[in-house]
């Protein structure tokens, strides 16, 4: 599978930089707006005659790339820890995301567009049918922490329904944005119909924001709030998907060896760099020294570096975001918080952290509140359940949360104000239940994505009823108010028997 990209003759480049070394990996082109705009036509041609198609045909494409994904996996794997610097099971994770999306809306997409048959005003003699149409072109901003799975799955959706794509990557990982693209035209995607255009959000960014029909976002809540006023602005349909601060929460009855596993699983997959990593954990006071220890064992014990299947643990996307990662650490410290294990590793690099677990974290550290998005994760006792489900909702965010406990485990998740909740799992039994929607509460983000939500978002709904043999507002002859005492009965028939 060739991913190669022109950028001769071109002197606007961006630099792809490996963060692991810090060595110059690639270049890609740093488009202009009117390039854009110029994206933006294209697509519109191109969605015209793709909209034609039947859906069968459109699902047969998007089910070759469940298989180019697989085919190509190895290639597609070493250009995501190229350029991300994560662990190889972390990008497997997006390789099997991409072919799980790929399969599922190419199976669910046809039955899911067929028009329905829906009640109609007047039994019999109103005929309602509900169609869904696409947008038509959707732009897609997507961020560097899953630069397959935040690109490629966010568009199956998108293009099964019928509309085309113009995506912005992030300027740190294009490449795989770009491999993402390759796998689509491998598989059979006409020609302008998926477009990656790169380039800073400033430019790109905002062009697509401006002209898209629908947009797609994933990133900060600061950068969703405004994207989302822009398409406000604009009417036009926007879901996001934003920033975290998960809870977990292990009761006095859980499994500690369960809890311990989860934690580290939920903590510190992709070197936490996920916006439904676990970020704060709340464990019963009866269990906590039992739980901290095997917890802060179990961490120490992960493998750091290498870059095979073997490493635990991958760099930092770069050396600032450590340096950011290690400021909020630093700010907790100083202000009383205790550091139980990790730290910067400098031998392995600039952009490497050993996974960090707080302790006594004061409420005024901004790490206590704010989204940290690395390795890092602080520790908190409670004494009763109604303390900590009030404790674990106290956040502006409401994405992802995890529960450890025994017989009330199903009751203390649907108290929890997010999205999604695992239990004894950190985010992946939620997230990988794409038959269900995933997405959040309040400034966490809005809309879906996964599910008939995850397609549905990328159409517009058509009623189309006819009326047969009488109007609605009945016989021609008939007085207004009998016609009204006469529907009056209706109802009330249709209230005993319908």
């Amino acid at each position: 599978m060739s991913t190669t990209h022109q950028t001769d003759n071109r002197s606007d480049l961006i630099e792809v930089i490996n963060p692991r070394t810090g060595e110059v990996i690639d270049t890609v082109i740093s488009h202009s707006e009117a390039e854009t705009q110029e994206a933006f036509d294209r697509a519109r041609r191109a969605q015209r005659t793709w909209a034609k198609r039947s859906v069968a045909e459109r699902a047969k494409i998007i089910m070759r790339m469940h298989d180019v994904v697989l085919a190509n996996q190895a290639e597609i794997l070493d250009t995501i820890q190229l350029e991300t610097g994560k662990n190889r099971a972390s990008a497997f994770d997006e390789v099997l995301d991409v072919a799980i999306n790929a399969r599922y809306y190419a199976k669910k997409a046809p039955k899911l567009l067929r028009p329905q048959h829906v009640k109609g005003a007047l039994p019999v003699l109103t005929k309602t049918i509900v169609q869904h149409a696409p947008k038509g072109v959707v732009g897609i901003i997507s961020p560097w922490n899953y630069p397959l799975t935040l690109t490629l799955s966010d568009a199956i959706p998108a293009l099964i329904a019928g509309n085309a794509v113009v995506l912005k990557p992030d300027s740190q990982t294009p490449l795989t944005a770009l491999a993402g693209a390759q796998i689509a035209r491998e598989a059979g995607l006409p020609e302008d119909l998926y477009q990656v255009i790169t380039g800073p959000g400033a430019v790109v960014g905002e062009t697509i924001a401006n002209h898209a029909d629908f947009l797609m976002f994933t990133g900060s809540t600061e950068t969703g709030r405004k994207l989302g006023a822009i398409a406000g602005e604009r009417l036009i349909g926007f879901s996001a998907e934003l920033g975290g601060k998960n809870p977990m929460i292990i009761t006095a009855d859980a499994n500690i060896d369960v809890a311990v596993r989860t934690t580290i699983a939920g903590c510190f997959s992709n070197t936490g760099q996920l916006c439904i990593s676990i970020e704060r954990i709340y464990v019963h006071e009866d269990v906590a020294a039992q739980y901290v220890d095997k917890l802060v064992a179990a961490v120490e014990n992960l493998t750091i570096g290498g870059g095979g299947w073997e490493e635990n643990i991958g760099s930092m996307i770069s050396a600032t975001q450590a340096d950011n990662v290690m400021a909020l650490v630093d700010d907790a410290v100083a202000q009383g918080a205790k550091k139980l294990t990790g730290g910067r590793r400098p031998d392995l690099g600039s952009a490497f952290i050993a996974p960090i677990v707080l302790v006594d974290v004061p409420e005024a550290a901004r790490l206590y509140r704010e989204e940290v998005f690395g390795p890092v994760v602080y520790i908190e006792t409670f004494s009763s359940e109604a303390e900590v489900i009030e404790r674990a909702n106290d956040s502006e965010y409401g994405l992802n949360a995890a529960v450890c406990a025994g017989h009330n485990r199903w009751q203390i998740a649907a108290q929890l104000e997010v999205g999604t909740v695992n239990i004894n799992e950190g985010f992946a039994a939620a997230f990988g239940s794409i038959d269900a929607p995933m997405g959040g509460w309040k400034a966490s983000g809005t809309g879906r994505r996964h599910s008939d939500a995850g397609l549905l978002k990328y159409t517009e709904p058509r009623t189309i009823a006819e009326q047969r043999v009488l109007p609605i507002s009945g016989p021609k002859n008939l007085p207004r108010e009998t016609y009204a005492a006469v529907m009056t009965n209706l109802l009330r028939l249709g209230k005993r028997f319908l």
